[in-house]
């Protein structure tokens, strides 16, 4: 709790320029994007993101795709991590940790194998071993693998390297979107 404490304190200045950047960015429509995720044990939570896409929707009233809502301000903060950084709060109240598997959404748990559901035997986190191991351009398969072994394996100094290897991955701008999409396609299962 310290350590993220003195994290929020050091950064909280870029916080809230790019809390100012997004507001106008976004047409004023918000700066936060909350959304229901699946913590330890199952328990959901509401993870806080930086909102990097408008509300733009089509003549129906659906949300257009990813690709024509990320804002060119919203490509920047995706691209640079910055979009997790709110989430440090989730790890002030408990619901995340600074390393874990990714809160990933409710609707996908139905979908998951015996072996795939633990990866919520810990908390989640907002970096992993999947996200230093490939993040988004990995696939569903891959990234549940990379999850439960690191259930299997945690450790302080594990978590550490992985610390480590997020900053520069960062810096890289490694892994951020899929190969079909800005983000990442919904899980549908392991057919």
């Amino acid at each position: 709790m310290v350590i993220v404490l003195l994290i929020l304190l050091t950064i909280g200045p870029m916080l809230l320029v790019v809390t100012l950047w997004l507001y106008f960015a976004n047409r004023k429509v918000g700066v936060f994007f909350f959304q229901t995720r699946i913590g330890k044990k199952g328990k959901e939570f509401k993870v806080i993101k930086f909102k990097t896409m408008t509300d733009k929707r089509d003549m129906e009233g659906k949300l257009l795709p990813d690709v024509e809502r990320l804002t060119s301000v919203g490509r920047f903060v995706r691209s640079t991590s910055i979009d997790e950084l709110p989430q440090l709060i989730n790890v002030l109240k408990g619901e995340m940790s600074l390393i874990g598997p990714r809160p990933l959404l409710p609707q996908y748990l139905p979908l998951y194998t015996e072996e795939q559901v633990r990866r919520h035997d810990v908390c989640p986190g907002i970096t992993g071993w999947a996200q230093v191991n490939g993040r988004n351009a990995i696939s569903w398969q891959q990234k549940f693998e990379y999850d439960v072994w690191y259930v299997d394996n945690i450790s302080f100094m594990l978590d550490v390297k992985i610390f480590f290897l997020t900053i520069s991955k960062v810096f890289k701008r490694e892994g951020i979107s899929s190969d079909t999409s800005v983000t990442m396609e919904p899980f549908n299962g392991n057919n």
